[in-house]
């Protein structure tokens, strides 16, 4: 079975203090309240580069061009007890972009330094592959959450 498919944009910047990524406090939608990469839905007959175009521009206001997002690979997220949850994100590493990163209704962006991400406030699994990405590598993972949806269960690497 196909899983519906999302993307996840993380913009890296040269800060003051070494690199720097944008995330951002989710407002609305699945996740809520939870710190995130920029993401949202891949509609149907859109490909995954051209939906991370189009999340970042709606959702902290800056405009990417294709070619300059990076593939660092895919995850699946498996939530038994709530199936419409589960999906399969591409994840992507941009370092160009133009704009300045703005609020959304979805989004309240913020950089954080690469050694100070608030792994405590993301999804349960982001701190068991997300450093590794930021860090130039790859992710090819299947995450399964339990029961209380946000607690990982199972890990797939």
């Amino acid at each position: 079975m196909s899983l519906p498919g999302v993307c996840v944009v993380f913009l890296l910047r040269r800060g003051p203090e070494g690199v720097e990524v944008l995330l951002g406090r989710k407002r609305s939608g699945l996740g809520q309240g939870k710190v995130v990469g920029i993401c949202g839905w891949v509609e149907p007959g859109e490909r995954a580069a051209e939906a991370a175009v189009r999340e970042a521009r709606s959702g902290v206001g800056v405009r990417v061009e294709a070619s300059d997002l990076h593939v660092a690979g895919t995850v699946e997220y498996h939530f038994p007890t709530r199936p419409a949850w589960s999906q399969q994100a591409t994840v992507f590493v941009c370092r160009r972009w133009h704009g300045e990163p703005v609020e959304s209704d979805g989004m309240a962006p913020h950089w954080y330094a690469l050694d100070a991400v608030p792994y405590s406030r993301m999804w349960d699994d982001a701190s068991r592959w997300l450093p590794g990405v930021l860090r130039g590598g790859t992710v090819d993972a299947r995450f399964t959450f339990g029961a209380d949806l946000a607690t990982v269960v199972l890990t797939a690497e």
